[in-house]
């Protein structure tokens, strides 16, 4: 499969995004009861430094703190921390984000009730306000964690990135479908397992070892020639299988900040997960769509093509692994 220049355009808008990465995380509404109408608020706002987002909560009128709320700068974010006593709960009631349609992000919040019930909601620009519904049904927790999958994958670009050098290396479609399915089954067992507490690893090590197995396929692809396969085209779903295990806790970590409902954890476990195969099945789509239109008009220097992908793959991976690993000390 010859790769064309239209790759390059994709991996520019990748790599772009980290640059604007911290609007376009969520920011996070974490409410639990702690006593009845009594709730313990966290509020989490993407900061640069000591600029963040002007977003602000409104909780409903009734809803009166106890104490000036705490404030701190933890890893690129704003947070507030305070409790509040809400006169009658908060069914049927509004909490709404003021500034949220002058952004690019969305909130995502989590209310947990004493009785073990969940209830997630995600506020975008067009729809900064939410009624609390005090309860949610299983349908309505499968397709919260199912939208909520697809966005996650639609914004791990080094998740994307993983895959789409795994789309340039692999030649052979039938190959290709061995070895996405490989990364499938591999991440699926970590992130199940992370989630429900079986095993765990340190997040920020995780994400500096994406970026290195990035790195690794980068390099596989430069080093690949056309009538001698290298052991990783060969057997690229070993690879695959491997790094999956890897990227698996990458999942797992943003689907442990957004928290599992007690009362619906499989269900809640499986659409998250389906909805991450979701998102990455529409990005193989689009992007085998793309080569195969531009196959067509393009077809001058298919091995410059690759070898260039292959770099700026190489060196946006080799900047997020640098980015992550300064990142240790904070």
């Amino acid at each position: 499969m010859k790769r064309v220049w239209l790759v390059l355009g994709l991996l520019l808008l990748i790599a772009a995004r980290p640059v604007a990465a911290h609007e376009l995380r969520p920011a996070y509404l974490d409410m639990h009861e702690a006593a009845p109408h009594q709730f313990t608020v966290l509020w989490k706002v993407p900061a640069i430094g000591e600029m963040r987002l002007a977003l602000d909560l409104r909780l409903p009128s009734d809803c009166v703190s106890k104490a000036e709320p705490t404030t701190s700068i933890e890893g690129g974010a704003y947070l507030e921390r305070w409790s509040t006593d809400c006169k009658g709960g908060l069914k049927g009631k509004t909490i709404s984000i003021n500034g949220l349609s002058s952004t690019m992000t969305d909130v995502l919040a989590h209310i947990v009730y004493a009785d073990g019930v969940t209830e997630i909601a995600r506020l975008k620009a067009d729809s900064p306000s939410f009624v609390v519904a005090g309860q949610q049904t299983t349908w309505d927790v499968a397709y919260t964690y199912l939208v909520l999958g697809v966005d996650h994958i639609m914004s791990g670009f080094d998740h994307l990135l993983f895959v789409l050098a795994l789309i340039i290396l692999i030649h052979d479609l039938r190959r290709l479908i061995k070895t996405v399915t490989a990364f499938t089954v591999a991440h699926s067992i970590t992130l199940a397992g992370a989630a429900l507490g079986y095993f765990s690893l340190p997040q920020k090590p995780v994400e500096a070892a994406i970026a290195l197995s990035i790195a690794f396929v980068a390099s596989e692809i430069l080093k690949s020639e056309p009538k001698q396969l290298r052991l990783s085209e060969k057997y690229p779903w070993a690879v695959a299988f491997t790094f999956g295990l890897l990227h698996g806790f990458g999942f797992a970590g943003a689907l442990k900040e957004i928290g599992l409902p007690q009362s619906d954890v499989p269900m809640a476990l499986l659409t998250f997960n389906l909805g991450v195969e979701v998102g990455q099945l529409m990005f193989i789509g689009a992007v085998l769509t793309l080569l195969a239109a531009a196959r067509r008009v393009l077809r001058i220097m298919p091995y410059l093509a690759r070898s260039a992908a292959a770099y700026a793959i190489g060196m946006t991976a080799t900047f997020w692994l640098i980015a992550r690993l300064a990142a240790f000390g904070n």
